[in-house]
C-alpha cells in the first residue's frame, strides 16, 4: 500500500483527492490547519486508511514537528495554499505571496529530506491556470509558460514560483516532480471562507471563491435580474473535481509524468453568461432570463482555455463529466444545504 501525503486535505480540491486515492487503495496522510473554512467535516475523515494531522504546513520547516509516520510517505501532493476568489487577490495581495511562499518552501524542505533519507519518490505540486494570466495563445499549451509574460497578480506570480520550486529542487537535489495546473474546479464541498470580507452583488452576499456556486446562490435567493461581474463574456473551462482528482492520480501513477507539467481540464469553453443561463433555466424554468453587469475586478482574466492534448498523449487522461452534470450536482448540494439551515 503506497502512502500519499496531501497538504490542504480538508479543502475543496484536497477533499476530492483524498476520496480518489482512498478509493484506489492508497493510504492517505492529510494535513490541514482549517484556516479557510474552519473545522469542516469531510466524507473521508473516518476512512480506515486516512490519518489526519491538524497542523500548519509552514511548521514543516521545523523537523521537530514532523510526525514519525512521515518517513513512510511515498508521494507528496502539495495542495495547501491561501486561495480565494477574485476579490481575495486584492485584499490579500501581500499575504498570497508571502504566506504561500512559506508554505511551499516548508513543503519542499520536507520533500527534499524525505527524498534524500527515506522513501519519497516524487512531489506533485498544484499550480494554477493563473500562471497563464497574460497569454494570448488559445487553447494554451503547457509550453506557453516559457513564452507568455509573467502574471500581474501576486497570486498568479506565486503559483509560477511554485513551479520554480520544482525545477530548483530537481536541479540541486534530484527531487522528481510533476506540475499540475487545474482549470476552474467545480463540485461540492465549497464552503464559505472564514477570512473573506463580505461583498454584496446586488442584494445578495457574493460567494467569493468560484463563479458557479455564486450564481446558484443568487438564483436560489431569487435575485432578478441576476448580477454578473463584468460583461459575462469571460471564458472558462469548468472541470469537475472528480476529473481533476483522477487526472492527478493518473499523473502520480505514470512514469511519463516525471518532471513534466500538465493542464488538467475539460477542453470545453463556456462563458460566464452562458453558464448563468444554464443555471437560470434549471432553477427558474419558464422565467425570462435577465441580468445586469457589476463592475469587474482588475484580475478577472477574460479567457482561460487550456490545450489538454499533452495530458491525453502522455497520461491518456480526458475529462469525463460534462458541465450539465456538474451544475446539477452543485445545485443539489447547495439546495440541501439551504434546507438544513
Amino acid at each position: 500500500m503506497k502512502t500519499v501525503l496531501i497538504t490542504g486535505s480538508q479543502g475543496f480540491i484536497g477533499s476530492y483527492l483524498c476520496k480518489e486515492f482512498l478509493h484506489r487503495g492508497y493510504r492517505v496522510i492529510g494535513v490541514d490547519n482549517y484556516s479557510k473554512y474552519g473545522k469542516v467535516k469531510r466524507p473521508h475523515d473516518n476512512h480506515d486508511n486516512f490519518l489526519f494531522y491538524e497542523m500548519d504546513v509552514i511548521d514543516f520547516a521545523n523537523k521537530n514537528t514532523w510526525p514519525d509516520t512521515f518517513v513512510e510517505i511515498d508521494y507528496i501532493i502539495a495542495v495547501a495554499a491561501m486561495i480565494g476568489g477574485i476579490t481575495y487577490f486584492h485584499k490579500y495581495a501581500y499575504d498570497l505571496l508571502a504566506t504561500n511562499e512559506r508554505i511551499m518552501a516548508s513543503t519542499f524542505d520536507l520533500a527534499i529530506n524525505l527524498y534524500k533519507n527515506h522513501s519519497l519518490k516524487r512531489i506533485l505540486v498544484l499550480s494554477s491556470s493563473m500562471v497563464f494570466e497574460r497569454t494570448e495563445t488559445y487553447p494554451t499549451p503547457e509550453i506557453q509558460i516559457d513564452k507568455c509574460p509573467p502574471p500581474m497578480s501576486t497570486y498568479g506570480f506565486q503559483k509560477l514560483s511554485c513551479e520554480y520550486f520544482c525545477k530548483g529542487a530537481r536541479e540541486q537535489y534530484g527531487l522528481p516532480f510533476t506540475i499540475i495546473r487545474p482549470f476552474n474546479c467545480v463540485g461540492v464541498g465549497e464552503e464559505d471562507s472564514i477570512n473573506e470580507h463580505e461583498v454584496t452583488s446586488g442584494n445578495v452576499k457574493m460567494m467569493m471563491s468560484h463563479v458557479l456556486p455564486d450564481i446558484i446562490n443568487k438564483i436560489l435567493k431569487g435575485q432578478d435580474p441576476l448580477h454578473i461581474l463584468g460583461s459575462g463574456d469571460q471564458i472558462r473551462c469548468y472541470t469537475n473535481g472528480k476529473d481533476i482528482a483522477r487526472g492527478i492520480r493518473m499523473a502520480l501513477e505514470s512514469d511519463r509524468a516525471v518532471d513534466e507539467d500538465f493542464n488538467i481540464s475539460t477542453p470545453k469553453a463556456t462563458s460566464v453568461l452562458d453558464l448563468s443561463k444554464i443555471v437560470w433555466s434549471k432553477l427558474n424554468q419558464g422565467k425570462k432570463f435577465s441580468f445586469v453587469s457589476d463592475a469587474p475586478f482588475t484580475y478577472d482574466v477574460q479567457k482561460r482555455i487550456p490545450d489538454v492534448s499533452k495530458a491525453k498523449k502522455l497520461l491518456n487522461f480526458e475529462a469525463e463529466i460534462d458541465l450539465e452534470q456538474s451544475i446539477e450536482e452543485v445545485i443539489e448540494w447547495m439546495t440541501n444545504k439551504e434546507k438544513k439551515k
